[in-house]
């Protein structure tokens, strides 16, 4: 039924129980939410809600630390939003679910950004001092934004990288790994940066498009009698060459060694001039590019041609030829790779196997890109702009067989999106197949450890198996001012560590605790070694900042914020972005592994990436950049928490301002069922008015029911982190069970029964109970709005919903109910199949109102038997004014459904509107005083008997 027009019916509106609530229908979000952020934070709610499930069972999830730099953006949002709903919804199961919010605060980016703003050459100690200041700045901005966001936590005390406590731990944690045997000291190619000017970790490398010089270089053969011999010639007829292809001419001067297969097939070509090496499965392709013929002259198995000596194009050097297995003959290729071990990890593996030392490794390229002083030909020059003077030289001569641009995927430094480069360096590793005191390698254990994880989603572990299983040393340390200190002695004269290394460090570890890392670069090794201290070199590199929150479960879990449970801080979930399988869940799997003997986490829950609606990632230059601040300014923080909760994060998440006006489109749905459920609780005292679940009209106790079931599905959905699930069973419950039939079905009796009348507190005890429930299922989402509709429920309750457990008022219709599940959900099935035909009845004209009319189904013996059992309340099922049932093969003419067994026939009612309830009644003008009501509505007037309802 409608709400009537005052004027139609001035004189019984008094008589109805009309919807009356202070709760708005508009929410005027980004108007209101930020006085609820104050609310919380005067309330204390974080610890209130921790003081409320103090002794419960515990649910740690560990927050990774984004970097302390810039304003959020979206991906920001969207993490910090999830890691929310997690934590939330947790303690509404019951749990005690802290959440301690941190920070990545050391490293280039904001040592880079100090350098930027104050200069290049501040002392180390005012560089450190700026960059602590300029990091605690972005935590701040960043933190306001977070909590506009709606998150609940910590935020009075988060934990930071920079403090003195984090740092002291990060050192303890070094000295585990160090004492556990995993730490050395070596010479490997790492990924560098020209512009860092350090090495980089594999996290910090991305791979973009680059034009390289590809170039084919001959080199001359030093041995011919061996090279004979290996083809079972007695001697070589003309001059030979082995033929290298690569991408990088500016390695050709660090050149040391040439690779071959060992199971390939190479041959001996002959060109006219001389003989070319090739493998034979590439010899066309390969002269076809030479633009030279020929053919083969012999040829023999890559084994055979073992260190035979061939000769640098155009230095006094000689390379020798090394077997390895990762030698491919792809196209384009030749089948010899050249080696420049300082240049390559599988060239150094390589050169190392064949007995090359560290001291004989061939290292012509600086810090900063340049070549050496005393390398001929090239020296003071870039790299990237000595790569045609090199090709240019090799033409001279007469060693360039091949040249042209190719455009390929390579390495890229993630901050300044300039090229990288593999340069071996002195450099602190934690070593992958290192044997610990435990008897394991970190590899071993690291892959155990990824065997007992539990991931969702479920690829994430074959992802992160492959990454463990195929990586190369940890390099973990970098030439850095703004970073924790590797605070080591090396011997001066034999540079190994000082034999008290991890007693050492523990001192160290305590002066930071009390005065930062400067405590160490201020260090006088005096200080520590006594007498010893001119025997031994004190260390200046700092750690890598994976380090820095891989250590996180060492020096926060374990250290400033103690949390977790036994064996070891283990969360029982990390969260973050699908690149973190390479970066934060991975260095955390290495140095739990290393020091506990098992990950920091039980489970890895990893979401994608934010695109635009197109599917193309947001760039300013495309315009498609969707700011959370502007989100929040203009539509709410909880249309985007809402958009978070309807979309599948396991994959790329669209986002766009479309997207969010469709995703505030259901939000106004949810909340106007919100305040339906609450307007019609008006004068409802549930302590006074409330019913027992058996005393409830059949509708209602389905409806309660109904919401017992969907309350299971949602706390196993929030159980599982299935929460699109949680807003497809809301928004559904709310536009099919409520708005689409019940609250439909129960507006006649809310209005027009008498205001103490059991059906009317009957409908209204549902009512409560489906609001209470509904209030917390989207507590954990909509958390601003559940708020507010919780303020507004009747009745006794706490200060505040986020410190609500699920509701336990539901009650449960039993399997042997008469009018059960199964009932229902088929009267469910034909109301709305009746909506269908009477919507097409409207548009025809043949009503004016759904109350207008009188229907007749035609139906099954099976549905007869349904709906009979209604009665004469059918009709308030079906929201018209009559209903006939009749035999379904007496439909005739009558509209077809999509529901079998059911035609139906709209006609409009002869009779007169009752100008109370609008329904169109026969009695209508036949009762005296009150000519303009039905029978039933008199009975329904405050001084009547009442009306009596049994079903709906």
């Amino acid at each position: 039924m409608m709400t009537a027009d005052p004027q139609d019916m001035s004189d019984y509106k008094h008589t109805l129980n009309l919807p009356e609530t202070e709760f708005p229908m508009r929410g005027m979000l980004p108007k209101r939410e930020p006085a609820r952020v104050a609310q919380w934070q005067e309330m204390d709610l974080y610890h209130r809600l921790r003081e409320a499930r103090r002794g419960r069972e515990s649910f740690v999830l560990h927050d990774g630390p984004p970097y302390a730099n810039g304003s959020i953006h979206i991906g920001h949002a969207l993490n910090k939003i999830l890691k929310d709903i997690i934590v939330k919804s947790k303690n509404l199961a019951g749990f005690d679910a802290p959440y301690v919010p941190g920070w990545d605060c050391h490293g280039l980016p904001i040592e880079h950004k100090v350098e930027t703003t104050h200069g290049k050459h501040l002392a180390p100690e005012q560089a450190r001092a700026l960059c602590r200041e300029y990091a605690a700045e972005q935590i701040d901005g960043q933190r306001e934004s977070f909590i506009r966001l709606g998150v609940i936590g910590d935020w009075e005390r988060p934990y930071r990288t920079m403090d003195f406590v984090n740092e002291a731990g990060e050192i303890r944690a070094l000295a585990d790994l160090v004492e556990g045997g995993y730490v050395f000291k070596g010479l490997k190619p790492v990924n560098w940066c020209f512009d860092c000017g350090s090495a980089l970790a594999e996290a910090e490398v991305e791979y973009a498009d680059k034009q390289s010089d590809a170039i084919d270089v001959a080199f001359p053969c030093a041995e011919d009698d061996k090279l004979a011999a290996a083809f079972g010639l007695t001697e070589l007829p003309k001059p030979t060459a082995v033929v290298i292809w690569t991408t990088t001419p500016w390695t050709i001067p660090a050149n040391q060694a040439l690779n071959v297969h060992p199971e390939f097939t190479y041959a001996l070509v002959d060109v006219g001039e001389r003989l070319l090496l090739l493998a034979e499965e590439l010899v066309e392709s390969c002269l076809e590019r030479f633009g030279l013929e020929g053919n083969i002259i012999a040829t023999a198995a890559g084994e055979r041609l073992e260190l035979i000596e061939f000769a640098h194009p155009f230095y006094e050097r000689r390379a020798p030829v090394f077997l390895a297995d990762y030698v491919e003959v792809e196209e384009g290729s030749t089948g010899i790779v050249h080696s420049a071990p300082v240049h390559g990890v599988d060239d150094f593996e390589s050169c190392r196997r064949y007995g090359i030392e560290f001291d004989d490794f061939i290292s012509v390229v600086k810090g900063d890109g340049v070549y050496v002083d005393d390398l001929p030909f090239f020296s003071g020059q870039s790299i990237w702009k000595a790569n045609l003077q090199i090709v240019a030289k090799l033409d001279e001569v007469d060693a360039l067989l091949a040249h042209h641009t190719i455009t390929h995927s390579y390495m890229h430094c993630w901050r300044h999106k300039t090229p990288v480069i593999y340069r071996a360096t002195a450099q602190w590793f934690v070593g992958m197949d290192m044997i610990g005191q435990d008897g394991l390698s970190l590899r071993d254990k690291a892959l155990a450890g990824v065997e007992s994880t539990a991931f969702t989603p479920a690829w994430g572990k074959a992802r992160l198996h492959a990454m463990i299983a195929n990586r190369p040393d940890w390099c973990i340390s970098r030439q850095r001012n703004w970073g924790v200190p590797i605070p080591f002695f090396l011997h001066q004269r034999t540079g190994e560590l000082h034999p008290r290394t991890v007693e050492l460090m523990e001192e160290v570890a305590k002066r930071v605790e009390r005065e930062g890392i400067d405590a160490w670069f201020r260090l006088d090794p005096a200080e520590l070694l006594g007498e010893e201290a001119g025997e031994y070199e004190k260390v200046t590199d700092t750690l890598d900042v994976w380090f820095d929150s891989g250590t996180t479960h060492r020096h926060v879990m374990r250290g400033s914020h103690p949390m977790g449970h036994d064996q070891g801080p283990r969360a029982d979930l990390y969260l973050e972005g699908s690149d973190q399988h390479r970066g934060w869940f991975h260095s955390s799997l290495l140095t739990g592994s290393a020091i506990d003997g098992h990950p920091p986490y039980r489970q890895l829950l990893t979401h994608g990436f934010t695109v635009d609606e197109k599917g193309r990632k947001q760039s300013k230059s495309l315009g498609n950049v969707v700011a959370p601040q502007d989100v929040m300014d203009k539509l709410g923080a909880d249309i985007l928490r809402l958009w978070v909760a309807s979309t599948d994060y396991s994959g790329e998440m669209a986002v766009s301002d479309q997207i969010l006006k469709r995703t505030a489109d259901v939000y106004r749905r949810i909340r106007n069922t919100s305040r339906f459920l609450l307007a019609n609780l008006n004068g409802f005292d549930p302590e006074r008015d409330a019913l027992a679940f058996d005393d409830m009209l059949a509708l209602d106790r389905w409806v309660v029911d109904r919401a017992g079931q969907l309350q299971a599905r949602i706390q196993r959905a929030y159980e599982e982190y299935r929460f699109l699930d949680v807003y497809q069973q809301v928004h559904g419950f709310c536009a099919r069970e409520l708005g689409g039939f019940y609250l439909d079905v129960i507006k006649d009796r809310q209005y027009t029964t008498q205001v103490d009348s059991v059906a009317r507190r009957s409908a209204q005890t549902a009512l409560y109970h489906v609001v209470q429930a509904l209030v917390r299922w989207i507590a954990p989402i909509l958390s601003f709005t559940a708020e507010e509709i919780y303020e507004h429920i009747p009745g006794q309750r706490g200060d505040s919903v986020l410190l609500e457990e699920y509701y336990d008022g539901l009650g449960t219709l039993e399997e042997s109910a008469e009018l059960g599940r199964e009932f229902w959900e088929r009267v469910l099935n034909v109301k709305q199949a009746v909506n269908k035909c009477l919507e097409d009845a409207r548009n025809a004209k043949v009503i004016k109102g759904n109350l207008a009319a009188e229907v007749t189904l035609y139906v099954d013996d099976e549905l007869r038997e349904t709906l009979s059992r209604l009665g004469d309340e059918l009709r308030f099922v079906m929201l018209t004014s009559e209903v006939h049932l009749a035999p379904l093969a007496d439909g005739g003419d009558a509209e077809a459904t999509e529901l079998e067994g059911l035609k139906v026939a709209v006609a409009a009612s002869e009779y007169r509107k009752c100008e109370r309830c609008w329904h169109h009644r026969e009695d209508v003008g036949q009762h005296a005083g009150h000519e303009d009501l039905c029978g039933r509505c008199i009975s329904n007037l405050p001084e009547g008997p009442g009306e009596t309802r049994h079903y709906a």
